[in-house]
């Protein structure tokens, strides 16, 4: 049976394994379809019998069908372990628990790209959201960045994409703001840039059935009426 509490130890990619009896470190088998021998996180007690030094960075709520598996994110004081497995490695062994795989991808950041569009009155372009976490409020224009996409990049093409609008931004120095939401542990990292855009709401082409209405505020407006974290914080920079 799994424990009801492993630790997620990672040091610079590298993840510590151990078998079903704690005994580790082991490496994960690319391709290996079979899951009789059966790879996990370790549990503190493990890792104190491993002999690694180690503190805690946070913890994360698993569900894996009806249970919940907490997990603790650590990080190891020692020398970058070479001989631990690579973190990208364990996607492709069956034999490593679901739960190791799960940790892992909540530990990769996902990305977000956004704009404050402003004009020459110190207003900013908001727009109301039909779908989605925000669904009914004010947001700035953005959303997830493509898979090798620079961020820069992709806010241009989330004003296209959902406000038939082209815009140039006006520097490359982004709000980056980074946060965790829930005990799922998922972190979430935006980068909010600036840019210039004169035009009447009105005359725009909506494309998209997640924005429903597009509105000036000013900057004392649009943060009371934000509800994403990111979007005040990237207001609260103008």
């Amino acid at each position: 049976m799994h424990p009801k509490e492993v630790v997620h130890l990672e040091h610079d990619g590298r993840v510590l394994l151990v078998d079903e009896n704690g005994n580790g470190p082991h490496l994960p088998v690319k391709g290996r379809l079979a899951s009789e021998d059966g790879l996990r996180l370790p549990t503190a007690a493990e890792i104190e019998l491993i002999g690694v030094p180690w503190n805690v960075i946070g913890h994360t709520r698993i569900s894996w069908g009806k249970v919940d598996t907490i997990v603790v994110k650590g990080y190891p004081k020692i020398p970058w372990p070479s001989h631990w497995a690579l973190k990208d490695d364990l996607i492709s062994d069956n034999a490593v628990h679901p739960i190791a795989r799960e940790a892992v991808y909540r530990s990769i950041h996902r990305l977000v790209s956004k704009v404050m569009i402003c004009n020459d009155d110190n207003q900013v372009l908001m727009a109301k959201v039909e779908r989605g976490h925000f669904r009914g409020y004010w947001t700035l224009p953005g959303g997830y960045m493509d898979h090798n996409e620079h961020p820069t990049v992709g806010c241009v093409r989330e004003a296209r994409e959902e406000l038939g609008l082209e815009i140039e931004l006006l520097d490359t120095e982004p709000v980056v703001t980074q946060n965790i939401f829930t005990d799922e542990g998922i972190s979430f990292v935006s980068f909010t840039y600036r840019a210039l855009w004169n035009g009447n709401p009105n005359s725009l082409e909506i494309l998209v059935e997640e924005i429903s209405e597009v509105q000036w505020f000013s900057v004392e407006e649009a943060t009371a009426v934000a509800v994403s974290h990111f979007d005040r914080q990237a207001l609260q920079s103008l």
